[in-house]
């Protein structure tokens, strides 16, 4: 069965465009991208005044620029011009595109190219026409007005973030596909609030078959699934969809998205494909077009990476700066241990390491000496997640041991593990010798990288996640590996452990 397209909604858009209820997503986008580009103006404006004001004293001086002949133009003309070329330049590089606010790397990449297109274009002019520009006025314009852009678009983005957690200015999208890659992407929404998609409906066209499948699987959802017998323009209508995202893409043909995309447009719904792939970091991800076919080309896993001397030079670095740093922390936790239960200060527990080596990792002792030996009386109240053994309130932790374990500290002398060359700083969850005889060939790539004091599971709920959800973060991971990914993780560690999520 193939998609339902309504010839006549092509042939005559605006009457169509009446029947549906507009939603708040545009009018709250238009806004948006509003006050960014009102603050990114008063950002440049104030960058280049400050600029003019450091480096002569006053907006008004008596400094002017000497060109070629008895020409000379007064800074404060410049500061007009180079503020005013500034935007256009940002306007032109599309940073205030509707399709990237809010994004992340791509708006900050688009900010960054436009500013250096700016400058470079101004140096190569200076150049040719012989303008000595004070450097110190350039110097100090060009990272002011850069750090304030994008210092505004991630305080823009922590508010639309907020909101968006908080169930307002959300995206309503309809998805559109087989019951398996529709519960994928959803679940992809489910995990990301902050992205601020809502999923109103899921239109089918596999049949009545694949939506009872569907239903089964979101049983309890209230949620409208529509297919046979309806077109995509009409399920739109009816869930009031103001986005439609399509993982069905064999199912329209060659021809059938630009045919949905003439139906949406004058609807003002916007339309969104999917690769068919997860777990691909967008560093992996280029588009090639080869003869008008765009083809979206997937880079090679990157645990290479995750294995070069840089990283393990790095590990080296922070483990060591990090055990000098946390000293004093570690010989208070050391004494609390020691003197309020009997037993060894450090436990060593047994764990696989890089391509199935096994080693002892150290923490600090949270529990009653052999506490190992009473784990089969307490089997039937665990609360992990796979082979795990977890309990909330498991009563073989020490008084000491549930304050070092809320705020993470039993895990400080892992950074001694880090400096012996069996973990690494960041890396996927350090697995016992049960979760790894469980593996199957995909799980097994956890191990082509050293396992990590902290990583995506450590700042994602811990001992909150399921076991799939755990397996695939690890390879998510180990999969697209990059020196700016654990640098993040590293920052959101901090908070994770402050808030001690998943702690227990």
């Amino acid at each position: 069965m193939a998609f339902q397209i309504d010839q006549d909604l092509l042939l005559e858009p605006t009457p169509a465009r009446l029947r549906f209820p507009r939603s708040g997503h545009g009018r709250w986008q238009a806004a948006y991208g509003r006050r960014l580009r009102i603050i990114d103006a008063v950002v440049v404006g104030g960058a280049v005044a400050a600029a003019q004001l450091i480096r002569f004293g006053g907006l008004n001086n008596d400094s002017p620029l000497d060109w070629t002949g008895d020409t000379r133009i007064e800074y404060s003309v410049i500061s007009i011009l180079l503020a005013l070329a500034w935007i256009a330049f940002l306007a032109a590089g599309n940073a205030w595109s509707s399709a990237v606010i809010g994004s992340g790397p791509e708006e900050y990449r688009r900010i960054l190219a436009a500013t250096m297109r700016l400058f470079g274009l101004i140096a190569i002019v200076s150049l040719l026409l012989r303008m000595e520009f004070a450097r110190g006025y350039l110097a100090i314009a060009l990272p002011v007005g850069l750090a304030g852009l994008i210092l505004n678009r991630l305080c823009w983005r922590k508010f639309a973030a907020q909101q968006h957690r908080s169930g307002r200015f959300l995206t309503s999208v309809l998805v559109v596909g087989r019951h398996d890659s529709a519960r994928e992407i959803m679940g992809c929404f489910e995990r990301d609030p902050a992205a601020g998609y809502s999923v109103v409906g899921v239109y089918t066209p596999y049949g009545a078959a694949d939506a009872n499948d569907l239903e089964r699987e979101l049983e309890g959802a209230d949620l409208p699934i529509l297919g046979e017998g309806s077109s995509v323009i009409e399920a739109v209508q009816e869930t009031g969809a103001d986005t439609v995202a399509i993982a069905a893409t064999e199912q329209l043909g060659t021809t059938g998205i630009n045919d949905l995309v003439w139906q949406l447009a004058p609807l003002g719904i916007d339309l969104v494909v999917t690769p068919g792939v997860v777990d691909v970091a967008d560093q992996r991800l280029t588009i090639r077009p080869v003869s008008n076919l765009p083809l979206l080309h997937i880079g090679k896993p990157q645990y290479d990476g995750a294995k070069s001397f840089g990283k393990a030079a790095f590990d080296l670095l922070f483990a060591g700066a990090a055990l000098l740093a946390v000293l004093p922390v570690m010989l208070a936790t050391a004494l609390a241990i020691k003197l309020t239960s009997r037993g060894p200060v450090f436990y060593r527990s047994e764990r696989i390491g890089i391509n199935g080596e096994p080693f002892r990792m150290i923490k600090f002792r949270s529990m009653f000496q052999d506490a190992d030996k009473n784990i089969e009386v307490l089997l039937t109240a665990n609360e992990g997640a796979g082979p795990l053994f977890k309990m909330r309130a498991d009563p073989r932790v020490t008084p000491v041991g549930r304050i070092i374990r809320k705020f993470s500290l039993d895990e400080l002398p892992q950074f001694i593990n880090v400096l012996r060359g069996e973990m690494s700083v960041v890396g996927p969850r350090p697995p016992l010798r049960a979760e790894v005889e469980r593996y199957d060939t995909k799980v097994r790539r956890r191990l082509l990288v050293k396992p990590g004091v902290t990583g995506l599971w450590q700042v994602s709920g811990r001992s909150d996640l399921s076991w799939e959800e755990a397996v695939r973060l690890d390879l998510s991971y180990v999969e697209n590996w990059s020196m700016v990914q654990d640098l993040s993780i590293i920052k959101r560690t901090v908070f994770a452990v402050a808030r001690s999520d998943g702690a227990y």
